[in-house]
């Protein structure tokens, strides 16, 4: 019998990272020029690096925001189509959400991202918000002091957030682009629906 996959796609943020998992192999790729056009290609690498087709996959996860208004909806578009015939069962993951499994307490955490200049979208006991700079420092200075804060490169570089984390003694955790492996949790917790829709907080209309 052939090795059954799940597919990841997140397009949610710059570029495309997609990722290939079975019981025994992972594959992944990402590519931070990608765009809408290059998914197709994209899964046509991991097909081929797995020595496998497309009739192997079996669950597909999307990432459904915040992020790029482009980027959401190519990809979430492309993963319907995937899934459109019935083969397949499709998950919709809010990014932040995703995001939050690279934590090592994913329960303690709160996830940073940039949304547009000075502006931010933050995940916090659930809730997911967008914030402007000013109004993220003070949703900091309200978390406790064993909070990890997890968050992009933009939060990593941004002077006044790392400031305010080193003010509150709280923990700080940059996002690997790349890894989107620990995603593959949400497909025990996650309904698979074929709609899914995109959920946009405030769109970033450029790629960030």
């Amino acid at each position: 019998m052939a090795e059954t996959y799940d597919l990841i796609l997140d397009s949610s943020r710059l570029g495309i990272a997609m990722g290939l998992y079975s019981n025994a192999e992972n594959y992944e790729i990402y590519d931070h020029e990608a765009r809408g056009e290059s998914v197709n290609r994209l899964l046509d690498t991991l097909l081929l690096q797995a020595s496998t087709s497309l009739e192997n996959i079996h669950r597909v996860m999307v990432t459904l925001g915040p992020g790029s208004f482009t980027g959401l909806r190519n990809g979430i578009a492309y993963a319907q189509g995937l899934c459109f015939s019935g083969k397949r069962k499709l998950y919709g993951v809010s990014t932040l959400q995703a995001l939050s499994a690279q934590a090592k307490n994913p329960a303690e955490s709160l996830v940073i991202i940039k949304a547009r200049p000075e502006h931010w979208y933050l995940r916090k006991q659930g809730e997911e918000s967008f914030l402007s700079t000013t109004e993220l420092l003070k949703k900091l200075s309200e978390a406790p002091q064993s909070t990890t804060i997890l968050g992009d490169l933009h939060a990593q570089t941004q002077t006044e957030i790392q400031n305010k984390i080193s003010q509150q003694q709280q923990h700080f955790e940059l996002i690997e682009d790349k890894n989107i492996s620990k995603f593959r949790v949400f497909f025990d917790t996650l309904v698979p629906s074929l709609v899914q829709e995109a959920n946009y907080i405030q769109a970033s209309y450029a790629q960030i």
